[in-house]
């Protein structure tokens, strides 16, 4: 059963004095879509709890892309899917004395709460939002450079003069579209990542490659210190991921770094 606690002592833990950074690349298309998403829900929640007009502006353009992301055709029945899988793993550790009863009881409420969720949601995920004639015009301008101005949307203009509040429960309500959907993505990705073991890895000259033996993983999750001053190119498929660290110039230029670069890694299945 993956770990929803923190992980032993015997486990590498990044050093809290030293800047850590986490990189994530996905092993799927499915779960490229969730991190996708992640991002954009995630972005939007903090535009939102500022106050400016510019910052509620851009929480509207995340909104606009949450709904050009969750567009597609077969996403929900995907996540449907994922659900029913993860509670049929979860099913399956009752009676192990080694897992606790609590924890896993309380892991198969929230997926049955996320799947029922979603399942009961009419449409594709905003769909609700696709009949409101005002915002779909705002949307149709955002595109545009500069798109936005009070000359071409003098009603949105009116909007952002709004007190800061009334425009957050506006936000609020229309986001409200979306919430089974943001459930579902946020419970899923943290029982995937549970599901990873980190270990203490190097690239040796930069370079560091691992085959996955046939193994079904879906997630690479990479840990620098940031001190090091390296970006890990990664590229990886279902038998095998490989990860080659580079160094920026002072324009941004990438060139490979010669020397071993210590890193803690983690392959979520």
């Amino acid at each position: 059963m993956p770990r929803r606690h923190p992980a032993p002592a015997s486990t590498p833990r990044p050093n809290p004095h030293r800047p850590v950074i986490l990189y994530e690349y996905p092993l799927n298309e499915r779960v490229r879509t969730l991190l996708r998403l992640e991002y954009l829900f995630r972005r939007n929640s903090f535009l939102m709890q500022r106050g400016h007009p510019f910052d509620h502006h851009h929480a509207l353009l995340s909104m606009f892309e949450i709904m050009d992301v969750s567009s597609r055709q077969d996403l929900k029945g995907e996540m449907l899917k994922d659900l029913e899988r993860q509670r049929q793993q979860y099913l399956g550790y009752r009676g192990n004395p080694a897992v606790s009863e609590a924890t896993l009881e309380e892991v198969l409420a929230e997926i049955d709460a996320a799947f029922q969720g979603l399942s009961q949601q009419m449409g594709k995920p905003g769909q609700s939002l696709a009949d409101n004639e005002w915002l779909m015009s705002i949307r149709s301008r955002a595109g545009i450079p500069g798109g936005t101005c009070e000359f071409d949307l003098p009603a949105y203009y009116a909007w952002q003069h709004l007190p800061e509040e009334q425009r957050r429960e506006d936000l609020t309500r229309w986001m409200e579209a979306f919430g089974p959907l943001a459930m579902s993505v946020e419970l899923l990705l943290r029982l995937l990542r549970d599901a990873g073991m980190p270990h203490k890895s190097v690239a040796q000259a930069g370079t560091y490659q691992q085959n996955l033996g046939g193994r079904n993983y879906q997630l690479m999750r990479l840990r620098v210190d940031g001190t090091l001053g390296v970006i890990p190119e990664i590229t990886g498929h279902r038998l095998m991921v490989s990860v080659r660290y580079m160094r920026p110039d002072s324009d941004w230029k990438l060139k490979p770094v010669s020397s071993d670069v210590q890193f803690e890694l983690a392959l979520c299945p």
